[in-house]
């Protein structure tokens, strides 16, 4: 059977909205049929089962939050330096208080993976691939630090995007937009200072990086 692509992604983004609403154990086909707005029975002829589903969702989640390619221009141009680290991680925030039903989607496809192992396997390796499109981009921008710079960024705007889209009421000592100044000033390296590596790391590459295209959505 032929499929059309641009259906297929309308089904993914109706996977998305019913994930981000009703968790993962309210995504069936028919539910995503409904959301969708297309016949009974659309979905299932689009993905064999549940699983592939799930796992083409999570793909489909990190393609919605990527940056623009005027956003990626923009950033290649610009000057390297600790502000460049702030104004990406701002703009990823930003696209995520957006398309909250993105990431609230991802959060619950973290859940559903602790308990369906091939779920786990397929997130994992969706997670990881767009984690190496970052530290692409991080370097090919030129961006101070090394491998720990980069995770620890990874790490704390994991924390602040979670805490923003669930409990946004819990923490208010600062605004997010403090926090992440904060957090470049303590994490991201002055030009003058000596970046961070990881002992035995190469500088300029990690071990395992992937080749990416320096799109990557942020934390994953």
């Amino acid at each position: 059977m032929r499929q059309n692509p641009a259906r297929r992604a309308a089904l993914l983004d109706a996977a998305i909205e019913v994930l981000a609403r009703d968790g993962a154990r309210g995504l069936t086909f028919r539910a995503v049929d409904a959301e969708a707005g297309v016949p009974v029975g659309t979905a299932s002829n689009y993905f064999p089962n549940r699983d592939e589903m799930l796992s083409q969702a999570a793909r489909h989640i990190h393609h919605r939050l990527w940056a623009t390619p005027e956003e990626m221009d923009g950033y290649a141009r610009a000057e390297p330096s600790p502000e460049l680290a702030e104004v990406m991680l701002r703009a990823m925030l930003h696209r995520i208080d957006v398309d909250r039903a993105a990431y609230l989607a991802l959060l619950e496809l973290r859940l559903e993976a602790t308990r369906r192992p091939a779920l786990r396997a397929a997130l994992t390796e969706t997670v990881r691939a767009n984690f190496a499109e970052n530290v692409t981009a991080y370097r090919e921008f030129g961006l101070p630090g090394g491998m720990a710079t980069i995770v620890l960024l990874y790490y704390a705007m994991s924390g602040l995007i979670t805490e923003r889209l669930t409990l946004p009421d819990a923490v208010t000592a600062l605004p997010a937009e403090e926090v992440i100044a904060a957090l470049v000033a303590h994490v991201v390296p002055r030009p003058h200072e000596t970046p961070d590596e990881t002992p035995g790391e190469a500088p300029g590459r990690a071990p395992g990086d992937a080749p990416g295209a320096g799109q990557g959505s942020g934390p994953g």
